[in-house]
Parts: C-alpha cells; structure tokens; sequence
C-alpha cells in the first residue's frame, strides 16, 4: 500500500472523508484555509531560495501578492456575502506572519539544504510481510554548518500549539524523520531534530525521537494501515463528525451533513421526513420540560411524606410508593491487597476492557489477531438530537437492536 501522512491523519479524523478522497478519488473543492496555507508555504520557500541572492522582504511580499491574485480564484467560500471582507482578512494575516517570520528568521542566517523535498520511503508489516510505501513532502530541511545536526521544519499556519510532550507521539514529526533517516542512513537518530512551526504565534517546537518513540510511530503507521485495508475490504468507511466538519469540501454527499443541502427534485417521503423531524424536536422539548416538571414535583412529594412519615401516598389515580433502595461500591485497590493476601484475587476479579484495549497494541500482532478472534460487537441505531444552539442530548428517542 502507498500512502502518506495526510492520508493517515485524514483516515484517523474521518475514515468516510478518507475514502472520498483517497478511494472514490474524489476531487475536494478548496476551503480558504487549504489554499491560504499553500501561498504561505510557497513564500517560504521563495524566501529561503538564493538566485544568487536572497529576497528582500518587499520582494517576497510581491511574491505573496501576485501568487494570491493567481491562486484565490480557486477558492470556494462558504459566504459569498463575506467573500471580499474574510478575502481580505486571510490576505493581511499573510503579510503579517510573512513580515514577522522574515524579522526573527532572516534566510541567510540559516543553512536550508532542502526546501519542499519529496521523500519516500518502505515500511515492512513483520506479521503480513507486506511492504508498504510512505511518501510526502518535508517543508525544510536545515543542517548546522558547525556539526552533523539535521533540523526538518514543518510550516503550520493553524493556532494550536501542541505541549511539548505530545512531540514524541506526533506522526508527522516520526514519519519525517524516518523517510531522512531511510535517505541517510549514516545520520544517526539522536542526530536529527523534528520541528513545527508555527506561523501565527512566530514560534517553534521540536524534539529529537530516540527509538522507542520511533517504534512506535511505526506501530501507528502499521496499525493503521491495517485498518484502512481492513475496512476497504469491507467497504465500511464511517464518517467522524466533529469541528473539522465545517472546512471539509464533502459536506454535500456526506450522510451526516446531506440533508442540510436538499436536492430541487422534493418527493413525498421527503416532505414526511421533513414532518417527523419537526415533531421529534416537539416531543423532545416537551420531554425537557416534563422532566423539569416531575423532579420539582417529587421534591415536595418527598419532603411531604418525609414530614408526615409515610412511606406511600394515594390519590384517585392511584399510589406513590418510597422504596429505599442501597448501592455499593468497593475500594478495588484496597479490596485486591486482601485478595491477593489470600489467592483469590485471579478469580473474583474480571479482565477489564478498557485496560486491554489499552493494553493491545503493545502486544505482538499474533497475539492481537487471537484477542480480535474473542470480540463480538453489537450494533444500535442510537437517534440523538441536537438544538440550535448545537448542545446534543445523550437521550435517545429510540434504540433498536441489529
């Protein structure tokens, strides 16, 4: 399989938005944000490119400037009545970070030995003996002139700067320095530096991975794979809704969003979703409210016969009994010093779940392919709903089994 670090990270966000693009090669048109990045990333490179000269900051704001006239016109804006004020918004944030970069990284005083190289390398699956292809493209590849140290530098225009110890776990940081370290094998690991850059705050964070770490890494771009040939197989792509939603160019043939972008030919079954819909909000809110209703009522039906010291009361309609009703709990941590005192621990306590799905992938593939063997899986249709002010319920309308 030939794959890359977008595609990865694209299948981890939504493996439906992953088929769309990767499988069905669907074409997905070009979010402001998509299309901001690549100018920026392309005056980056122009500015650390020496024909014999380096750039002057006025010559890479011209740059900037005339690749955004070519490029913005691709741009599909999701308000065209905003269209020229949210334009113009990206257009100065451009120049700003652009400005800023250049003052606090003046181009000469780097040694960039590579700008936007294409890197592949294999990835061999001991448990299938398949090999597998990763390929991409490194922003910036810098070497100190005074050692052996080799920095790669990615370009990131978003606003969340990850805490430093997430750099260990990051896959594209592990992903690019493998593909240098397969390129370079005389470069030892503690010898390469992996870096995010950080545009819009004019700040970096890197790390240098030691094996285990890259270990791992691997272990995530296998597992993954896995998965991937896995639900190909199966044809079984489920979408992941979540923020991302609103800068994905899907959005109109995805079955979560669909229904937002209605088709002009409308038919009856149409028009009696549409009815149903409506008055599933009706009962909703006046389940909301009825449960509002019933919790103050029981207050004072409890303060009541708590005052009078009666156990049940009696109307036309019938009775209200109070039970009391008890529920423990164990200390488990202290419980299991004693079992274990005595040798029953292994037998009055069961496996848990969410430990051995913890505990997985660190185990050899043979042993997870027998632990897969024991999982059965249940499926329900789970219908929630969500208000205008986009706060979901956890209550479901209706559960049925399948």
């Amino acid at each position: 399989m030939k794959t890359s670090y977008s595609a990865l990270n694209t299948y981890k966000t939504c493996p439906l938005k992953y088929k769309y693009g990767q499988i069905d090669r669907i074409k997905e048109p070009k979010r402001v944000e998509s299309i901001f990045g690549t100018i920026v990333h392309s005056a980056l490179k122009f500015m650390f490119e020496r024909n014999p000269l380096y750039p002057t900051l006025d010559e890479i704001i011209d740059f900037y400037t005339t690749t955004w006239g070519e490029k913005s016109e691709k741009i599909v804006w999701r308000n065209q009545e905003k269209k020229d004020a949210e334009e113009k918004m990206y257009y100065e944030e451009g120049v700003k970070i652009l400005t800023n970069f250049y003052k606090k990284n003046q181009p000469w005083t780097f040694n960039a030995i590579e700008l936007e190289g294409r890197f592949s390398f294999e990835l061999v699956d001991e448990a299938s003996k398949e090999t597998h292809t990763i390929s991409g493209i490194i922003d910036r590849i810098d070497k100190d002139p005074d050692s052996d140290v080799y920095e790669i530098i990615d370009y990131k225009t978003g606003k969340r700067m990850p805490a430093q110890k997430d750099l260990e776990e990051n896959l594209q940081l592990g992903i690019y320095h493998l593909a240098l370290a397969a390129r370079w094998p005389q470069v030892t690991d503690e010898n390469i530096t992996t870096s995010l850059y950080f545009l819009r705050h004019n700040d970096k964070v890197g790390t240098t991975l030691a094996k285990p770490a890259l270990d791992e890494i691997r272990t995530q771009i296998l597992g993954a794979i896995r998965e991937i040939e896995e639900h190909t197989e199966s044809d079984d792509f489920p979408p992941t809704p979540g923020p991302l939603c609103n800068y994905c160019g899907f959005r109109k043939i995805c079955p979560m969003w669909s229904h937002e972008y209605p088709s002009e030919e409308k038919t009856v079954d149409d028009d009696e979703a549409n009815a149903a819909i409506a008055e599933f909000f009706e009962i909703k809110e006046a389940e909301g409210e009825n449960k509002k209703r019933l919790a103050a009522v029981r207050e004072k039906l409890l303060s009541y016969m708590e005052d009078k010291k009666l156990m049940r009361v009696f109307s036309s309609s019938g009775y209200i009994t109070k039970n009391v009703q008890e529920r423990s709990s164990y200390d488990m941590e202290k419980a299991g010093d004693i079992l274990k005192k005595v040798g029953v621990y292994d037998k009055v306590l069961s496996p848990d779940e969410k430990k051995l799905e913890r505990l997985l992938p660190s185990l050899s593939p043979e042993v997870q392919k027998d632990i897969a063997a024991t999982k059965s899986t249940k499926k329900f249709f789970v219908l929630k709903h969500t208000n205008k002010k986009n706060t979901a319920s956890n209550d479901p309308l209706e559960e049925k089994q399948v």
